[in-house]
């Protein structure tokens, strides 16, 4: 009779996670507005999916999920912010620009 040792069952990466955390990072590099919201939805999935894995099928990558969801939310925002700036300084200029003429 031969012992064999009882490993824990190996823990598996989410790929929606890695999914998440690339695109997290290609939204600030090269895709601006899709990267960022591709890398929300992986992320919000991949949370989902890490959490409803049962006790024995470990899955990782809930760190990556988040880094992918702050990376797609922070870009959201800051493009926002640059819009809203951009839209309040045309609407400032033109309101100036007319009252000089009317």
């Amino acid at each position: 009779m031969s012992y064999q040792p009882s490993y824990p069952p190996a823990s598996r990466t989410s790929s929606l996670a890695v999914v998440s955390l690339v695109f997290g990072i290609l939204t600030w590099c090269v895709l601006p507005f899709i990267g960022a919201l591709v890398a929300i939805v992986c992320g919000h999935m991949a949370r989902s999916e890490i959490r409803r894995a049962p006790v024995g099928a470990a899955i990782e990558g809930d760190g990556m999920a988040l880094a992918g969801l702050v990376l797609g939310y922070v870009h959201l925002v800051f493009a926002a912010l640059v819009l809203m700036l951009v839209f309040g300084a045309l609407f400032l200029g033109l309101s100036t620009h007319w009252h000089w003429f009317g």
